[in-house]
């Protein structure tokens, strides 16, 4: 061993102390503002159904009518590999898992839907739907039926339909509690807002419900949907979606993007209104930066081009949804919106072969960096984060199993969780 070198500094110690201390107020802001995600899962998609048209058969029969589409249109591996252009070694494992998650869990998070999908008789059918919904919901999460994720949307908080969303949301939530409670997967989006004192009043509505129920403070969280130009840019320049996440009070959830409200709203002709156009990209990038860190996650909207008739047709819609998924995915939107049973067998396709085609590097870039060892790719923390980060959405979708991330990568989930996990200023801390 070397002779040890001597050690000088020239700052007291108080000078440390006296940037710590000027400095404790921004880390307390950013421990409040920036949590980092919350480590849990994150549906691939999210399905609405109409409040009329949702009953406690809805789940099996979206599996079971993907089911019959792909016997139709693509019976075989081959055949729907033909069609989305996947490689040969793709083509049977993600078919096959396709399959097997139709027939295991076809839907992974269910709207509701008494907003733009729900055309009530009255009043008091309303009522009676939302009160339904309520009782279907809870039954299927008592008996194992349910989706990981389930809930509703309701009215907005303008003046024409505040009283009756309100009201929706208070029956349904009344139903769950007087049905055993409200489910761990409970999820509620709050559509078309423009204003973060939109934010606020949904805010304030959940504490009314928590206090009035003797709930923990902060139980009810909700998605905020993002469809009109004013939800990105506020009339005084600043980024208002952000200072939506800010109103929410830790609560927000998720950004939704609603596509076509939100095309309209710029003007957009019917025939490009898309989630690929140059103006959605850009409302889903003010998005993504103003959650970025804030554990509020972010998701894609839809097609309005259903999979239906011919085969032909059906082909064409299934490579535009294949197309604007995986499209969706290299851009880390991670989640989605599907409106009809045929998007969801094109859906998962994309979804699963993107995490299959990536697996063996990641695995291999994530087993390097645990070991320390060298290779042709410098990985740091924060990709580490971020190569665990995408083994664990294979895991929770399906594309992956635990037994070969492991054979491949050394480590077990509870690894890849740890690596994942830290928050920004602790991207040096490694897995146990």
């Amino acid at each position: 061993m070397g002779q040890q070198e001597k050690v000088s500094t020239s700052l007291a110690g108080a000078v440390s102390e006296g940037i710590s201390a000027s400095l404790a107020p921004v880390d307390a802001e950013l421990a409040r503002r920036y949590p980092g995600d919350p480590g849990t899962r994150q549906p691939v998609h999210t399905v609405y159904v109409p409040g009329d048209a949702f009953d406690a058969g809805t789940l099996r029969s979206w599996g079971d009518q993907a089911l019959a589409q792909l016997d139709e249109h693509a019976p075989d591996a081959a055949s729907f590999a033909a069609v989305l252009g996947l490689s040969d070694d793709l083509a049977e494992p993600v078919y096959s898992r396709v399959r097997a998650k139709l027939e295991r869990e076809p839907v992974e998070d269910l709207r509701v839907d008494f907003e733009d999908g729900y055309r009530p008789a009255s009043s008091a059918d309303e009522d009676e739907t939302a009160a339904r919904a309520a009782r279907v919901i809870a039954e299927a999460y008592t008996n194992g039926t349910a989706a990981p994720y389930m809930g509703i949307r309701m009215k907005c908080m303008e003046d024409a339909v505040r009283d009756r969303g309100i009201r929706t949301l208070d029956i349904f939530l009344t139903g769950l509690m007087e049905h055993g409670g409200l489910p761990e997967g409970l999820v509620l989006t709050l559509p078309k807002v423009t204003y973060p004192e939109q934010v606020t009043a949904m805010v304030r509505l959940l504490e009314a419900f928590e206090k009035q129920h003797g709930l923990d403070a902060g139980r009810l969280g909700f998605e905020i949907q993002i469809e009109t130009s004013q939800s990105i840019l506020a009339a005084d320049g600043t980024a208002a979606v952000a200072r939506m996440i800010d109103a929410a009070e830790g609560r927000a959830t998720g950004l939704h993007y609603g596509t076509f409200d939100y095309s309209a709203c710029l003007g957009v002709s019917a025939a490009y209104q898309a989630s690929d156009h140059p103006a959605a990209d850009y409302a889903k990038a003010v998005m993504q930066v103003a959650a970025a860190g804030t554990g509020v996650r972010v998701s894609d909207g839809s097609t309005n081009v259903l999979p239906v008739g011919p085969t032909a047709k059906v082909h064409d819609a299934w490579r535009l949804h294949y197309g604007l998924t995986r499209r969706a995915l290299a851009r880390a939107y991670y989640q989605g919106w599907d409106m009809h049973p045929g998007h969801i067998p094109t859906r998962y396709a994309a979804v699963f072969a993107f995490y299959r085609e990536g697996f063996e590097q990641a695995a291999a870039r994530l087993a390097a960096y645990a070991s320390q060892s060298t290779g042709d790719i410098a990985d740091e923390p924060a990709t580490a984060k971020a190569l665990a980060g995408y083994l664990l959405r294979g895991l929770d979708c399906g594309a992956l199993d635990n037994g070969e991330v492991a054979r491949r990568a050394g480590l077990t989930r509870a690894d890849l969780e740890g690596y994942a996990a830290p928050r920004r200023g602790d991207l040096t801390a490694t897995a146990e």
